[in-house]
C-alpha cells in the first residue's frame, strides 16, 4: 500500500470508495422515477440472495419488483448493467458502513493504546480485547447482515468471470483490507501490510463458513481462540501454555 493510501486512513479510504462508485444503468429522469429505479435494484439483491446471480433476469426482476418488463429494460438495457448497478449500490452502502465503523472503533483503539504500559502483560490483554473486538465484529455481520453478506460472496465469485464487476470487488475488498491495515500499523505490527492480507483471509473465512454452517452453539468461543492466537502472534504477546 502506497503512504497516500495509508495517510487516509481506514475510514478516508472506505469514504472514497462511497465516493468513487459509478452507475452503469439510465438515470432517473421524471420526479418519482427514481423510486422505481431503486426497486428494480433492491429487487435483484433479493434474486442474488435467494436464487443466486445466474437467475436475474429482466422478467424475474420485474416480477419481483412488482414493475413493468419495460421498466427494467428502460433502466437497464442488459444484465450486466443491472448486476453492475446492484453492486455499486451494495459498495457503496457498505462503504460508508465502513467508514463509521473504522473511525469509532480506531478512537476505541487509541484509547486501549493509551492506557497500555507496553509490558508484556499489557500487550498479552490488548491481544485479547483486540480478538474480541474482532470475534463481536464477525458475529455481529453474520446474525445482523447475514443477505448481505449473502449477496457480497456471490458477487465476488460472479467479479471472476465477470470483467465489469471485477473492479467493483477489488474495491470493494479495498475496504476491509486498508482498515485491517490501519489498525495493525497503529497496535504496532512490524509487518502491517502482510498481517493484514493474513488477518482479512482469516474473516473472509470465517463469514463464509459461518453462512455455510449456520448459527452453531460453539461458533463464538471458535473464532475467538483463532483470533486470540492471531492477535499475540502479531503483537508477539506471551500466552499461557500447559505443561
Amino acid at each position: 500500500m502506497n503512504r497516500g493510501i495509508a495517510e487516509k486512513g481506514a475510514a478516508g479510504i472506505a469514504t472514497a470508495v462511497a465516493q468513487s462508485v459509478q452507475y452503469q444503468g439510465r438515470k432517473a429522469s421524471r420526479q418519482g422515477s427514481e423510486q422505481r429505479r431503486q426497486d428494480i435494484l433492491d429487487a435483484a439483491m433479493r434474486i442474488v440472495v435467494r436464487d443466486g446471480v445466474r437467475a436475474v433476469r429482466h422478467r424475474a426482476v420485474a416480477a419481483e419488483a412488482s414493475v413493468p418488463l419495460s421498466a427494467t429494460t428502460y433502466y437497464f438495457k442488459d444484465m450486466d448493467d443491472l448486476l453492475t448497478d446492484a453492486f455499486a449500490q451494495y459498495v457503496e452502502r457498505s462503504a460508508a458502513y465502513m467508514a463509521k465503523l473504522w473511525g469509532n472503533t480506531e478512537v476505541v483503539l487509541r484509547g486501549m493504546l493509551a492506557r497500555s504500559d507496553g509490558s508484556c502483560e499489557a500487550r498479552a490483554q490488548l491481544a485479547d480485547d483486540i480478538a474480541l473486538m474482532a470475534m463481536e465484529y464477525l458475529s455481529h455481520q453474520l446474525t445482523t447482515r447475514r443477505e448481505q453478506l449473502i449477496a457480497e460472496h456471490a458477487f465476488h465469485h460472479e467479479g471472476l468471470i465477470n470483467p465489469r464487476l471485477a473492479p467493483l470487488v477489488s474495491a470493494h475488498q479495498q475496504i476491509l483490507l486498508q482498515g485491517t491495515y490501519q489498525f495493525l500499523q497503529v497496535m504496532g505490527s512490524s509487518q502491517p501490510q502482510q498481517d493484514a492480507q493474513v488477518l482479512t483471509g482469516i474473516i473472509c473465512r470465517m463469514e463464509y463458513q459461518g453462512l455455510l454452517d449456520g448459527p452453531q452453539p460453539d461458533a463464538d468461543e471458535a473464532m475467538l481462540g483463532i483470533l486470540t492466537r492471531y492477535m499475540h502472534l502479531v503483537l508477539g504477546a506471551p500466552t499461557l501454555t500447559s505443561e
